[in-house]
């Protein structure tokens, strides 16, 4: 019979981290703080952008909440693992308490699968944008992108709720060391004394979404392919390096290329972009606002007109 020791949920673990190269944590720490202030600029900067609008397409809405996404996503993980790097070399990792694990661990499965689902809903919204153009405003309504905003993050919610009690209920049994800088899922599932991820976690799936545009397939791709790539395979070809190393990719890279990827291929972003900056430059000229206001309203006028010739016709 096995010690209780052995087959109880521990007390804590232990973030490994990256304490293994000490001769690289200078770097890595100057690296992370760069493209984690770039991101959280850069969300920042479209929240801005977007509210300084003052007529909001759905889709400015959806890259909103995308941003609100990105920004808390990177605040979950980032600023523990910069803590971690200034901890002096000699130790084996980074204690975290088993409650805290738990909700580093829901709090990133939630962001996370609430922007699996605004990904679809915002590929639903560029499919009736592009097959449906005379048809966009009377079907995707500030109504139902209310509806789709809070069915994403509720998904989210309750899947992060599902998936944390049902790892956290799994027995654990030798070493207490993580092989990772955060309570990744896997990393967590390394340590069960369970045999294989699919008798562990019925809920764990793979998702697919479909854009017509070339940025949300960009999109597309980051998420769900690192999301199935660490997720939807066999515990036996787990690598915990190689999950480490991916891990910095998708908690660090992707959310910064996420508003570069939608803003620089949105025009009513760059506009508002331009105007936020524009304010914030001295010497602006005066009537550079109202040339932006104008050119807003005419392009919200002509795109008025062609629903009126469209319904006309009809």
């Amino acid at each position: 019979m096995d010690s209780p020791s052995n087959t109880t949920l521990p007390r804590g673990f232990l973030l490994q981290g990256f304490f293994e190269f000490p001769q690289l944590k200078p770097v890595l720490f100057l690296l992370l703080l760069t493209v984690h202030l770039t991101t959280l600029s850069g969300n920042l900067l479209i929240l801005v952008a977007v509210a300084s609008v003052p007529s909001r397409p759905p889709m400015l809405l959806f890259l909103c909440q995308l941003s609100v996404i990105e920004f808390c996503y990177t605040l979950v993980v980032v600023p523990r693992s910069l803590a971690d790097l200034t901890m002096p070399g000699h130790t084996r990792g980074s204690p975290i308490s088993f409650l805290g694990c738990a909700v580093q661990m829901q709090m990133f499965v939630a962001l996370g699968g609430a922007e699996c689902f605004l990904l679809a809903a915002m590929a639903y919204d560029r499919y009736v944008a592009i097959c449906h153009p005379l048809r966009y405003a009377a079907v995707v309504t500030p109504g139902l992108c209310a509806r789709l905003a809070l069915a994403c993050c509720l998904g989210g919610l309750a899947v992060s709720l599902g998936l944390t009690v049902a790892v956290f209920h799994l027995p654990f049994c030798g070493s207490h060391l993580l092989v990772h800088f955060f309570c990744d899922i896997t990393a967590l599932l390394h340590l069960a004394c369970t045999r294989s991820y699919a008798d562990e976690l019925p809920l764990l799936g793979a998702c697919l979404a479909a854009s017509t545009c070339t940025s949300h397939l960009a999109v597309t791709f980051l998420h769900y392919g690192c999301a199935t790539f660490m997720y939807v395979r066999p515990k036996a070809t787990y690598s915990p390096r190689l999950d480490r190393t991916l891990a910095l990719v998708y908690t660090n890279v992707t959310p910064l290329l996420y508003p570069l990827i939608y803003s620089l291929r949105n025009q009513e972003i760059t506009t508002a972009i331009r105007r936020v900056l524009g304010r914030l430059r001295p010497g602006k000229a005066i009537g550079q606002g109202f040339g932006d206001k104008r050119m807003m309203l005419t392009s919200y006028t002509l795109g008025s007109c062609q629903e009126s010739i469209g319904a006309n016709q009809r």
